[in-house]
């Protein structure tokens, strides 16, 4: 794809950076933003440490990337749209007790409407997913095809049909049929689960350029060059409204209806949608594509922040051919740009108590966490550490006040290749800052930027008097399980 200005899309530089300013304003973590219209690229910029090459985790969007292998599997005449999923699945089917997801079609599963979805398969910690999907009792269900209801374990059971199907990774049998042809990274490859299977409701790992030539496809109606790669009916069905997913009566971006795995949203538009804020926006209407990728996990209105900003500064703002250049206006884009980085805990640098505290060891009373000690040491140029122990020893987070500083989260053996199975001797990279939020109130922000993202925060208030309180609050998936809770401590003399 080309890089233009956005001038030469037909957008003025200064809504380009309304937008971007917007999603600064909010603090939210971003790590990038493209924006494209037809074949040109006229906004792409990363958030350091992220760059244009970094595999990105897209979580849930890899939903919609099976949905198109599951799209070419049915034009190679390997399955029916119509078809019972127990056909595919004859020994795991013979384990289910329920009728309803017996009958249960490929079409009901690509539309999210299960007769009912597994149980938390994180706490279940199955052996093989797909076998307990087939023998879990313990949700109520309903005839499949009825009611959507969000069934992230029937997207992971997809990903698995076309495997079994094509006797390939997904992936590999998507690189044959599409990646290969649109210039797909070599890297792209999506992460295992227990069992083997390749972890096809969130396991998706490939950059962010790739996600866009990906949501190019689909927005050209699945060609590509002028070659038909993918039938244009499956690529209309599946970004179309196949079911109502508002039952609230609710005109928000994500309540405009749901297709094969894909979300329909405003302006006649649908989206590829992963947690965190992984999107893949496309506005037909005016062939054009927003890519965001993020870390927003626990922050509930980032979606409709970055929903509204694109829509309110991109998309209603595009004109209908190029405009004037503006080199002012450019150039003010890209200095504003140039100074943005991953965003870092908001406060004040220095605190008139830091000396209280700094180099002090608090003993901490029994807890969630099982910490046992902690201490913080300052620097003097911005930087310093908290020191811990817990069950593994002892650890330390190395920040910087109001900026990042990046190395390894202490925590050993969270999961690498495989999701959910321990890796001994792996530790994960991260971002650490830190900020005075009160004049005795220290938060300590840890962002996790591996082939999982997860945020940590912790805060430390201190009464004035050797006593301290301390809290630790995670949102991450299925890891951080060791920082969470409320902890009493005191100064040790």
């Amino acid at each position: 794809m080309n890089h233009v200005s956005p001038e030469k899309a037909g957008i003025s530089s200064e809504q380009v950076l309304k937008f971007v300013q917007s999603l600064e304003n909010r603090n939210l973590s971003t790590h990038n933003v493209i924006l494209a219209r037809g074949e040109d690229v006229f906004f792409e910029h990363y958030w350091p440490p992220f760059d244009k090459s970094f595999g990105h985790r897209m979580y849930s969007v890899s939903k919609s990337i099976v949905s198109i292998a599951v799209g070419f599997c049915e034009q190679d005449g390997l399955l029916c749209f119509d078809d019972k999923i127990s056909k595919y699945f004859p020994e795991e089917a013979k384990r289910a007790t329920d009728e309803n997801l017996k009958n249960q079609t490929i079409r009901h599963m690509l539309m999210m409407a299960t007769a009912k979805p597994a149980q938390n398969w994180f706490a279940a910690a199955p052996d093989d997913r797909v076998r307990f999907y087939f023998e879990n009792d313990g949700v109520q269900s309903r005839p499949s095809g009825t009611i959507y209801n969000y069934d992230s374990s029937g997207s992971f059971v997809l990903a698995a049909l076309v495997e079994r199907l094509t006797k390939l990774p997904f992936m590999e049998y998507l690189r044959e049929k599409l990646f290969d042809k649109i210039g797909v990274s070599k890297e792209a490859f999506c992460l295992k689960c227990p069992g083997g299977h390749s972890w096809g409701d969130s396991g998706v790992i490939c950059t962010p350029r790739d996600l866009l030539k990906i949501a190019r496809f689909l927005l050209n109606g699945g060609t590509w060059n002028g070659e038909q790669i993918l039938n244009e009916r499956y690529v209309t069905e599946a970004t179309a409204k196949q079911i109502d997913n508002n039952p609230w009566g609710l005109n928000d971006f994500d309540t405009q209806g749901y297709g094969f795995q894909f979300w329909r949203t405003w302006r006649n538009s649908f989206f590829f949608n992963g947690m965190g804020c992984q999107f893949a926006v496309c506005v037909p209407d005016l062939d054009l594509i927003l890519v965001y990728n993020g870390d927003n996990q626990g922050k509930n209105l980032a979606k409709n922040v970055i929903f509204e900003a694109f829509f309110t500064h991109i998309a209603d703002s595009m004109q209908g051919g190029p405009l004037a250049e503006n080199a002012a206006s450019q150039e003010q884009l890209d200095a504003y740009c140039a100074g943005l980085t991953l965003a870092a805990a908001k406060g004040s640098k220095h605190s008139d108590f830091e000396r209280e505290v700094n180099g002090v060891t608090f003993a901490v009373r029994d807890n969630p966490m099982g910490i046992t000690k902690f201490k913080l040491e300052f620097d003097g140029n911005g930087g310093g550490q908290f020191g811990f122990t817990n069950a593994q020893g002892d650890k330390a987070i190395a920040f910087r006040m109001c900026e990042n500083a990046f190395g390894a989260f202490p925590q050993e053996g969270y999961a690498d290749e495989v999701g959910t199975v321990k890796t001994k001797g792996h530790f994960y990279r991260c971002a650490a800052s830190a900020a005075w939020i009160e004049p005795k109130k220290l938060f300590l922000k840890v962002q996790i930027i591996d082939k999982y993202f997860g945020n940590l925060g912790i805060t430390i208030g201190f009464d004035g008097s050797g006593k301290a309180g301390l809290y630790c609050a995670k949102s991450a998936e299925d890891f951080l399980n060791e920082y969470e809770g409320f902890a009493e401590a005191e100064k040790i003399i």
